[in-house]
C-alpha cells in the first residue's frame, strides 16, 4: 500500500484559515475603528451645531431683554404721562367748578352766620364759622345740602359761646364737592334702594 503524506496540506490549509481570520477580525476591526470614529466626529458636529444655535438664542434673549426693558420704561413713562393728562384734565374741569362752589357757599349761608374759615381737602370742604344759634347752623346745612354744587354736609363741632349780651355758636361743617349730574345720580341711585 501506498502512503499518502496529507499533513503539509491541512497545514497549509490550516495557515491560510488562520490568515483569512486574522484579516477578517484586522478589516473588522478597522471597520469598528472607522464606524466609532464617523460616530463620533457626527455626535461632535451636532454638538458643535447646538452649540452654535445655543450661543445665537442667547444673543437674541439678551436683545429681546433689552428691548422688554426700554418697553417697560416706556409703559412706565406712558403711565406717569396718562396720570398727569388725568390731573391737567381734572384741573381743567374743576377749574370752573370752583366759581361755582364758592358761589354756592356764599348764597346758602342765611342771616344771622358768617364763616371765619374755609379749607379744601381734596374733594372735603372744611368751613368754620360762627352762628346767632344752632337753628341756624341747621339751616345752613339744608341750604348746603339742596345746593348742586356741594353734597352731604356733616357737622364736625359747634359749641356755644356765650359772650355778654350775645349767645353764638361756633361750628366746623364739611361738605363735599360735587356736580350736579353727579348729585342727580346719586340721587337716583338711593331712590333706586
Amino acid at each position: 500500500m501506498a502512503r499518502i503524506n496529507l499533513l503539509p496540506w491541512r497545514e497549509e490549509q490550516r495557515k491560510e484559515r488562520m490568515t483569512q481570520l486574522k484579516m477578517i477580525t484586522g478589516l473588522a476591526a478597522f471597520l469598528m475603528v472607522a464606524i466609532i470614529a464617523l460616530v463620533h466626529i457626527q455626535i461632535n458636529s451636532l454638538i458643535d451645531n447646538q452649540n452654535s444655535r445655543n450661543a445665537y438664542l442667547k444673543k437674541e434673549i439678551k436683545t429681546l431683554q433689552k428691548k422688554i426693558k426700554e418697553i417697560k420704561e416706556l409703559e412706565n413713562k406712558k403711565t406717569k404721562l396718562l396720570a398727569r393728562m388725568n390731573i391737567i384734565q381734572e384741573l381743567q374741569s374743576s377749574r370752573p367748578q370752583v366759581v361755582h362752589v364758592f358761589d354756592q357757599i356764599v348764597s346758602t349761608i342765611p342771616s344771622g352766620v358768617y364763616l371765619t374759615g374755609i379749607k379744601n381737602s381734596g374733594r372735603a370742604i372744611t368751613l368754620n364759622g360762627v352762628a346767632q344759634s344752632n337753628a341756624r347752623v341747621s339751616s345752613y346745612m339744608r341750604n348746603v345740602d339742596d345746593a348742586d354744587w356741594l353734597a352731604k354736609p356733616r357737622l364736625n363741632v359747634i359749641k356755644t359761646n356765650k359772650n355778654k349780651a350775645q349767645r353764638t355758636s361756633v361750628f366746623t361743617l364739611i361738605v363735599d364737592q360735587t356736580t350736579p349730574t353727579a348729585k342727580k345720580a346719586a340721587a337716583k341711585k338711593e331712590k333706586k334702594k
